[in-house]
């Protein structure tokens, strides 16, 4: 009840910081990426309200002039862990703890994250709270889509099949967006740690009630994950050819990281260091480099099967919310993936693994006006990912440095 009194608060404030949208803007654009692999140039989008209703060359009068830098929909994170922050000490504080403290950091990653470009996340944690805060209470904050609960594999203590169903029903009772369920361990752990027939009759009372099914698989639980049925394999390490070409013919979603995370840990290994379920010292973190080469090896050779739907996942952690972008960059220098099909990961293709691509995830009339822009064109350096500068989700703008950076330009002034 704290927490979520807080986030109620903090949505207070950003309502008063935050001005709802105009009934009617137009944005002009020079450069724009739909979302869905197409490039359009010089044209203009009309917003009203919250959405986009039309693109059309001729509108004006123009609210914002975003001609010279790269337009696109605002970019979706199918994994964080949006809770998991560094304390008032500097250390890994863990996740979901149920402070008011805890609360305003969450927000922060949350506020840190939209300004990053990600206009909508998926959160491992169950922040239902401020899902709540972010699509009502105008909180700054990315949409959210949460689970309720984990089901978390311990074996035969799992729970039996009929047990599991009902932990099910109650999740989409409670108002889960999806399930995740945790049917390996850590990086290095190559068990399956969930029965077989319970990770079955989870996945399948999942589909019977309308949830979708997120599963942290490694190894032999991947084969396991899509013998279940079940809807989007999270991670991935080891899997096998047989595996990427089985989820490529099921239409099971792959949602592998592209080394962020491992180093993340190595960057802030002093802060992880001693916290719970990390090393207890700085140096013991040191053979976590090598984990690079084993997670760009199975995003480089899923890339390779035709048909296999790999999103964009970050598994953001403390010291990772607000720089998610970087995944993507790492996506196509150490993982082969082409620039305009990492950017569709992170647009269309993960909006319709979500099953919301009606909403978001693409620049076309009827859908959310989530619109980013980045300052460069990413299609030649993807590295332009990390300057964005104008972020509206919804219809509202949350950040726009555009205009600054683009009278700087000795060529726009001339254009001009």
């Amino acid at each position: 009840m704290r927490v979520a009194i807080s986030f109620l608060l903090l949505a207070m404030i950003g309502s008063s910081l935050f001005s709802e949208a105009q009934n009617r803007t137009v944005i002009a654009v020079s450069t724009a990426l739909d979302g869905k692999g197409k490039v359009l140039h010089d044209t203009r989008i009309i917003v009203s309200g919250s959405k986009i209703v039309a693109i059309d060359r001729t509108a004006s009068p123009i609210d914002y002039d975003l001609r010279g830098v790269t337009v696109m929909p605002g970019w979706i994170d199918s994994h964080v862990h949006i809770t998991s922050s560094f304390g008032s000490d500097g250390k890994n504080a863990g996740m979901g703890a149920d402070t008011p403290e805890a609360a305003y950091r969450t927000a922060a990653n949350a506020y840190a994250t939209l300004l990053g470009g990600f206009t909508t996340i998926q959160s491992m944690d169950g922040v239902v709270a401020l899902r709540e805060a972010a699509a009502h209470g105008g909180l700054p904050a990315p949409r959210i889509l949460s689970i309720v609960e984990p089901l978390v594999g311990r074996g035969e203590q799992t729970g039996t099949p009929e047990e599991i169903r009902a932990f099910v029903r109650r999740q989409k009772d409670a108002g889960a967006d999806f399930l995740k369920i945790y049917a390996s361990g850590g990086m290095r752990q190559t068990a399956q740690t969930i029965p077989q027939p319970v990770l079955e009759a989870a996945c399948d009372e999942a589909r019977k009630v309308g949830l979708r099914t997120l599963v942290h698989a490694n190894y032999s639980a991947v084969h396991g994950a899509i013998a279940a049925g079940c809807m989007q394999v999270e991670h991935g390490l080891g899997a096998t050819e047989s595996d990427l070409l089985a989820m490529a013919e099921k239409g099971i979603y792959f949602d592998p990281q592209a080394g962020l995370l491992i180093q993340n840990y190595l960057d802030n290994r002093e802060r992880y260091a001693g916290t719970p379920f990390f090393p207890h010292t700085a140096q013991e973190f040191e053979p976590m480099k090598e984990l690079l080469p084993i997670t760009h090896d199975v995003i480089q050779r899923a890339r390779r099967i035709p048909g296999l739907k790999i999103v964009c996942g970050t598994d953001a952690l403390a010291g990772m919310h607000g720089h998610n972008a970087e995944d993507l960059i790492n996506r196509v220098v150490a993982g082969g993936i082409v620039p305009i099909e990492a950017l569709v990961s992170a647009n269309s293709l993960a909006a319709e693994a979500m099953k919301i691509s009606d909403e978001i995830g693409a620049l076309a009339p009827g859908l959310e006006a989530d619109i980013i822009a980045l300052d460069g064109d990413p299609l030649k350096d993807i590295a332009a990912v990390r300057r964005v500068v104008f972020v509206m989700k919804g219809g509202v703008v949350y950040k726009n440095e555009a205009s600054r950076i683009l009278h700087s330009r000795t060529d726009f002034r001339a254009v001009r």
